[in-house]
Formats: C-alpha cells, structure tokens, sequence
C-alpha cells in the first residue's frame, strides 16, 4: 500500500457523519475482488454502512440513496498507473477516461448520479491491480494492500 500516512489522513478528512462504503468488482476475476473482499473484512467492525454492489453498482441506487449518507466511498480496482496495491484516492473528474475494473456503469456516470440525487460527498478509494484474469486468485500486492486498508478503515470507523 503506497503513501499509507497520506491515505489515512484525506480518509480521516473525507469519512464523516453517515459513511457508505461500496465495494464495486467482480470475485471470479483476481484483484478486481478487491471491493467486495474489502467489504467483507469490515462486516460487523465498523460503523458504517457496507454495500458489496458486485459489478454492477448502479443495481443498488435506491439502497444507496435510501441510506441516506454523507460520504459514500467506492472501493474498487482502478488501472490508475500505479505499482500492484497501491492505493489512489480518486474523485469524479480523476476516474473520466480511466480504466476502472470491469463494470457495465462508468463510475464517473455512476458518481454523478449520486451526487445530483444525494447530498453525499463521493469519492473511490481505487486499488491498482496487478491482473484481472477471470479465474485467477487476488494477487498478493492487492491482498495485502486490502488487509491494510480494512485494518485503517477499522481504525477511522471502528465500533
């Protein structure tokens, strides 16, 4: 996980009053697993909403809006050009264009009908995979950047 101390401070910034946290990827293709995985790991220890929306999260836009949240952070496998496991705190403007993972929904698209009919904050906390190959494992970077980052949202969010 890169720049740790930098993520933990914008992350300590950025969750506050009702979080969502959404876990956006597809668990048959390696490390775009890393959202839902992530989501799993926080079940019960924080307090937070948890939303493990698979590949296909504008399916759960009434949830999300009916959850009524001041931040929403998207967790997703994100190709921002970093190193495997490195971690990117993206807006919407930052992830137009990009390679996000393997959704039917840009998410810039899918953020912005968030914020028009929400008044959350949303931001993606993205995780550069090292391979997306259906069948294949989470690679060990991304493994071990999403153990990390469980253990700092436990931290920020914990019960």
């Amino acid at each position: 996980m890169s720049e740790t101390a930098d993520i933990r401070t914008e992350l300590s910034r950025l969750l506050k009053g009702n979080v969502l946290l959404i876990g956006i990827g597809n668990t048959l293709r390696g490390d775009d697993s890393a959202g839902p995985a992530l989501i799993g790991l926080l079940e019960g220890k924080v307090k937070a909403g948890l939303l493990d929306a698979g590949e296909v999260p504008e399916s759960y836009f009434g949830r999300i809006l009916d959850a009524q949240p001041d931040t929403i952070a998207v967790i997703d496998a994100a190709d921002f050009g970093g190193a495997p496991g490195d971690l990117a705190l993206l807006e919407a403007d930052d992830i137009a264009g990009r390679s996000v993972s393997t959704h039917q929904l840009p998410l810039s698209l899918f953020f912005r009908l968030i914020k028009r009919c929400s008044r959350a904050e949303v931001f993606a906390l993205g995780i550069q995979p090292e391979r997306i190959t259906f069948g294949e494992p989470m690679s060990p970077a991304v493994a071990s950047s999403v153990n990390a980052l469980a253990e700092l949202l436990q931290d920020l969010l914990g019960k």
